[in-house]
């Protein structure tokens, strides 16, 4: 409350802008539930207790309910072990560890259930491998986490539900398990369509159909051997229809969830980073009206991010999603960055040095305010706090030690007294960082430097082009900036390699055409279409030749000269191979060139 009324009477005086700055909560309590230890192991304990709950009773195995549960804990202890060692990551955050535990515990309790209709259904032990959904945790981790978390899946849900099953079908179950939970992590890379998870179920169910065909849990032998009857061929395609179907409802059950799963637990998958590409959004509409130039950076931006991150396996549609909103702090000061003063007045002329580095220096967190506004995806607010990390605004730091410079002659000189240098300190230039700290943040942070650097050469070359990617990049490095970036060396090389590529796609040099005049006029405007006297006009092809094919009455108009020089010959004053000899003012030009000089030159 106190601090409200200092603000207001600061605002009152002038002296603040009266407008509260938003920040990204920190609670001390969250940060213990997802990172402290006590959590986790009491998280472990619990999935125990549950995994142990759905073992079968001592009366209903050959082997003892204590057994079991033994063998339950050693592989419980093997998965953890795995998980500390191959996911490091996953294993340090307990929401992480939440949702791969808790699917794996709803996928086991469904095999549960699966075991115990078909018991009390008096079914044949075989129809229950044909509504297991097998493929549900894998495919669940696949799509939210990563395929390495599928496959985690597959393994550890096939040896736990082992024990779930009788003893004579624990081999069979572990190899259903492992194959089709193998299968819908393959088929569920990558996908940015709710309808390819159709498709991806779809798989699965035939994979499933096939492997259960192949191990004998689908009796064909009545409807192919000697008592061949209509029930016999029902019955077995009634048996692959159900085997097919639980695969389709298993997609379309991870289909449903998903979006509660991503609210749940802060994940975005390629499907939402899809979904929040759209340029219609009002932030983004925003950016394109206020600042266009800074508009077209962030697309450029997000070429650039999204080729290097497919060339190094990493998320290249959260690179450009996250490229088109890194700069949106600069709608409050479009002005003040030069892709948006189109040749105008620069206006860090009125300012000192230290002010000017402050106002570019106070995009990122009014990225972040805004961000925080419109309740943008976390990863976004990120990479907008990440994009410059601590690096230095070098253009305003070096103008301000050429200023001090210059008043320290001045003191010399006995113009000025000592006490009024400047005070000239790195720090104040430098953005608050923090440094990128993921691999699609860093991509991000490069290809925004190279990008804006970019734009200062006049002619490009493939040369010039390799040589500045290749100091920027180095500049980076030396500077610290991608320390915390889990880039290797080799995936900087294939990086800098994309950018070099993408830009000289780019920036790649087009045709010249030569200007088209009066007699061509027709043919520019009109591409092909017949004339009065019955002839046809050819347009132009990529060279820039054109034909004009005469009617009958052709022959007997005298040919125009040629706009084109012959081999050997000069060519004529003005033309556009030679250029203007002098500049004709447009008032005295002819009635032909002024009417030529006002057309739009050719695309």
């Amino acid at each position: 409350m106190f601090e409200g009324l200092r603000r207001k009477r600061l605002s009152a005086r002038g002296l603040a802008s009266g407008r509260t700055r938003r920040k990204q909560g920190d609670s001390h309590l969250r940060d213990y539930l997802l990172h402290g230890q006590a959590v986790k192991v009491a998280l472990f304990l619990l999935f125990y207790g549950a995994l142990v709950a759905l073992l079968p009773a001592g009366h209903d195995t050959e082997i003892g309910h204590v057994r079991l549960a033994l063998i339950a804990g050693v592989i419980l202890l093997t998965a953890l072990i795995h998980l500390y060692v191959n996911h490091p990551n996953s294993f340090g955050e307990n929401d992480i560890v939440v949702l791969i535990f808790g699917t794996i515990t709803v996928h086991l309790a469904l095999i549960k259930t699966a075991v115990l209709v078909t018991a009390l259904g008096g079914w044949s032990p075989n129809n229950a491998f044909l509504i297991m959904p097998f493929a549900l945790a894998p495919m669940f981790l696949s799509v939210l986490l990563s395929r390495n978390h599928g496959i985690y899946a597959a393994i550890y849900g096939g040896l736990w539900g082992c024990l779930l099953v009788r003893p004579d079908q624990a081999m069979e179950f572990l190899v259903f398990n492992i194959v089709s939970g193998s299968i819908g992590v393959y088929v569920t890379d990558q996908i940015r369509r709710r309808s390819r998870l159709l498709r991806a179920g779809l798989v699965v169910g035939i994979g499933t159909l096939a492997l259960a065909l192949l191990l004998g849990k689908i009796d064909v032998g009545a409807a192919v051997g000697g008592a061949f009857t209509m029930e016999s061929v029902q019955g077995v395609a009634a048996q692959a229809a159900m085997v097919v179907a639980v695969g389709l409802l298993t997609s379309m059950v991870v289909g449903g969830i998903l979006p509660v799963l991503e609210g749940l637990f802060g994940i975005t998958t390629d499907i939402s980073w899809i979904e929040l590409a759209d340029l219609n959004h009002p932030l983004m509409r925003q950016l394109s009206i206020a600042a266009p130039g800074t508009y077209h950076h962030c697309l450029m931006v997000g070429s650039l991010s999204e080729a290097a991150a497919e060339e190094i396996g990493a998320n290249a549609t959260m690179c450009r999603v996250c490229s088109y909103f890194h700069d949106v702090g600069k709608i409050y000061k479009p002005a003040y960055f030069i892709e948006n003063q189109g040749g105008g007045e620069n206006l860090h002329e009125k300012l000192t040095p230290t002010m000017s580095a402050l106002v570019i220096l106070s995009h990122v967190k009014d990225g972040v305010d805004l961000a925080l506004k419109h309740k943008l995806n976390g990863r976004v607010i990120d990479v907008i706090q990440q994009h410059h990390g601590t690096s230095l605004v070098y253009y305003f730091y070096r103008k301000a030690v050429e200023q001090r410079e210059a008043m320290e002659d001045r003191v010399a000189a006995g113009e000025m007294h000592p006490e009024d240098l400047p005070d000239v300190n790195p720090d104040s230039f430098r953005y608050p960082g923090p440094l990128p700290n993921f691999k699609e943040s860093a991509i991000i942070s490069l290809a925004d430097a190279v990008e804006s650097a970019s734009r200062c050469l006049a002619k490009p070359s493939q040369g010039k082009i390799e040589q500045l990617v290749h100091d920027i990049i180095q500049g980076r490095m030396m500077d610290g900036q991608l320390a915390h970036s889990e880039l290797t060396l080799t995936e900087i090389d294939r990086i800098g390699t994309s950018f070099i590529k993408t830009l000289s796609n780019m920036m790649h040099h087009r045709v010249v055409y030569p200007e088209a005049g009066d007699d061509d006029a027709d043919a520019v405007a009109g591409g092909v279409r017949s004339t009065e006297q019955g002839g046809v006009v050819a347009a132009a092809g990529e060279g820039g030749e054109r034909q004009r094919a005469r009617g009958p009455r052709a022959k007997h108009r005298k040919a125009a000269p040629s706009r084109r020089p012959t081999s050997g010959q000069q060519p004529a004053s003005g033309t556009p191979e030679a250029g203007p000899a002098e500049p004709v003012p447009p008032e005295s030009a002819p009635a032909g060139q002024r009417a030529a000089a006002d057309r739009p030159p050719n695309p």
